[in-house]
């Protein structure tokens, strides 16, 4: 019995030993889960740095190269961390995407817009910034350069980090002209480009965010007050459906493919008519057969939206890697091209090597660390279902279409954040008018106080504030900090 007793207390002690080690590895793992992501970030900038050396070869430049090379691979990964929630964020708060698969569909479209679209001639200082002429050398202009790079990245790492969408466009824009200026003076900075980019901070999200609001204001009118929801849905989602696929036929002829296709603004609007009414006669009989059996109520019409979501997400992050991945590889490409040719005036190519570091950077900086700023664009600013994502999709195509054809520089990103703000003010707007009429209808109907009233703000204003305040300093802040980033290189490499 003594000895059973001993075994009984020594499997008890093996037990609790036991214990402890699961408690432990349970513990490392919980402790090193947040390292993952970074790890694997940090391999790939590793890699690309390594592809630099392998397909630029020996030469007095090589070491520049392969440090812009991994510079420009952190740009692309965080590109994908910020940019491209913009695209997914809606679809994913509508519920029509689970996390998984809006990442999945970005990282499929984005790689895929990045590689056959892509291919974009670029200016060597971004867009007319700064005056090529005005460096005083080949080493100047590529020390610039790689300030612009590495601050842009870090620019949006941060906003990233504070759950702030930025335009990548124009944290590049303001690295080219802070290490512009550090360089040679205010002097090379062309002001008229800034002023115009300046514009675009107000022009962007008031144009998309307009725009959503009227769509949602169509929808509300023809369709979810109308007494038979089901039967004016049937006469107006394929119009809808029909408006968003010819908007987006006409938005990827003019940017996503214009590098495949070279179409002028009429003949991209063209396609876009023409397709537009094919898609609208497709889509009578589909939702017709879509919404039979279906009750008279709100919840019944997601249904008619979601497919049109999820296509309208693919083709937005199609369109995003053929025009943004400029923005990750644009100053790597001016680099080589210097390195290569010892010139940096004229417009350069973007070799495949360096499109491919942009391309998969983007979609390994999305699967990484794109979630948070997907939920925050999806749920965080405003409840969004699947006609307002719609709204707010069909306005990032449109207003990007508008404003090609006013010849106004607009962002991306700012487009896609003001729609959501549009829909959320409308949704309060709106609900402020149906307020007054109930009260007009019932005069002694209860007044909320004005605390309430507050607390059911249907746009979270701290989110409003601080992405407005991230937009207002991008530039000024990519500039500085691509300055100093400038004058610390230029002071090693002297």
């Amino acid at each position: 019995m003594t000895r059973i007793e001993d075994e009984a207390r020594h499997l008890e002690t093996l037990d609790r030993d036991l214990g402890r080690f699961s408690t432990l590895e349970a513990s490392a793992a919980y402790a090193t889960r947040p390292l993952v992501a970074p790890g694997i970030a940090f391999v790939f900038v590793v890699l690309a740095a390594l592809l630099a050396a392998l397909f630029f070869g020996q030469s007095g430049n090589t070491l520049i190269v392969v440090a812009a090379a991994a510079f420009g691979a952190y740009m692309a990964l965080n590109i994908g961390a910020n940019d491209v929630a913009n695209n997914m964020g809606p679809a994913v708060g509508a519920n029509a995407l689970t996390m998984g698969g809006a990442i999945t569909i970005a990282v499929i479209f984005e790689s895929a817009g990045a590689l056959i679209a892509g291919g974009d001639v670029v200016s060597t200082i971004a867009k007319g910034i700064v005056a090529p002429e005005a460096m005083a050398s080949n080493e100047v202009f590529m020390w610039a350069m790689m300030a612009a790079l590495l601050s842009s990245a870090l620019w949006v790492n941060l906003a990233t980090w504070i759950g702030a969408p930025v335009s990548t466009t124009h944290s590049v824009v303001g690295g080219v002209m802070g290490a512009g200026i550090a360089s040679a003076g205010l002097a090379v900075v062309n002001w008229s480009t800034m002023g115009a980019i300046a514009a675009s901070w107000v022009i962007s999200p008031l144009l998309g965010g307009l725009i959503a609001a009227g769509f949602l204001w169509f929808i509300k009118a023809r369709i979810i007050y109308q007494d038979d929801k089901i039967a004016a849905a049937r006469v107006w989602v394929p119009v809808l459906v029909g408006i968003m696929g010819g908007v987006f036929a006409a938005y990827l002829a003019l940017k996503g493919l214009k590098q495949l296709v070279d179409l002028s603004m009429g003949q991209a609007l063209l396609v876009g008519l023409v397709l537009g009414l094919v898609i609208w006669a497709v889509m009578i009989p589909v939702v017709r057969r879509q919404s039979e059996g279906l009750s008279n109520r709100n919840k019944s019409l997601k249904v008619l939206f979601g497919i049109p979501l999820i296509v309208s997400a693919a083709l937005l992050s199609f369109a995003h890697g053929a025009n943004d991945v400029a923005n990750a590889v644009g100053p790597l490409a001016a680099i080589v091209h210097a390195a290569q040719s010892g010139s940096h005036d004229g417009a350069v190519g973007i070799p495949v090597w360096v499109m491919l570091i942009g391309a998969f950077g983007i979609s390994f900086g999305l699967f990484l660390f794109g979630p948070k700023l997907i939920r925050m664009i999806g749920n965080q600013i405003t409840k969004l279902n699947p006609m307002r994502a719609y709204c707010v999709a069909l306005s990032a195509a449109l207003t990007v279409i508008v404003a090609s054809w006013l010849g106004l520089p607009v962002s991306s990103t700012h487009i896609a954040v003001g729609g959501v703000f549009g829909v959320g003010f409308f949704r309060e707007w709106d609900a402020e008018r149906r307020l007054r009429m109930a009260r007009q209808a019932v005069p002694d109907r209860p007044v909320l106080a004005p605390e309430e009233r507050r607390r059911r703000k249907l746009v979270r204003r701290s989110h409003f504030m601080t992405i407005i305040a991230a937009w207002v300093i991008t530039v000024p802040a990519a500039a500085g900090l691509s300055a100093a980033i400038f004058l610390v290189i230029n002071a090693i490499a002297g």
